[in-house]
């Protein structure tokens, strides 16, 4: 069974590539990705706000943004320096940060994204 539990927005072109690779490095399967879209798995929260923000599970408890990412980083061998120097809170408020202004571009980035999928 795996450790950590992955939330992600299948209906987001941004997200459906990210997941992906994600998947590809994710060689020992520690990593149980669900789409949110879908209903697939429990939900653990309200679904709006699991879409709204990337969300994981790790030992039993919930991350949310910058800390999902981080947890699920330590799963991936090739990221896992990252996700461990995320467990500094300086760090990791950096990249909350950044996090956080992707946010706010992130529809725009998803329109783009998506009108390169039709192309």
């Amino acid at each position: 069974m795996s450790r950590l539990t992955v939330w992600h927005d299948g209906a987001c072109p941004l997200c459906r590539r990210e997941i992906g690779l994600m998947q590809r490095l994710d060689r020992a399967g520690r990593i149980a990705f669900v789409d949110a879209t879908t209903g697939g798995g429990a939900c653990p929260i309200d679904r709006r706000d699991l879409l709204a923000r990337f969300h994981a599970r790790e030992d039993g408890r919930m991350l949310v943004g910058a800390a999902a990412f981080a947890a699920m980083w330590r799963e991936i061998p090739l990221l896992r320096p990252l996700g461990l120097a995320a467990r500094n809170r300086v760090v990791l408020a950096v990249l909350e940060a950044g996090y956080g202004r992707f946010l706010r571009l992130r529809p725009m980035l998803q329109r783009a994204a998506r009108w390169l999928d039709r192309g």
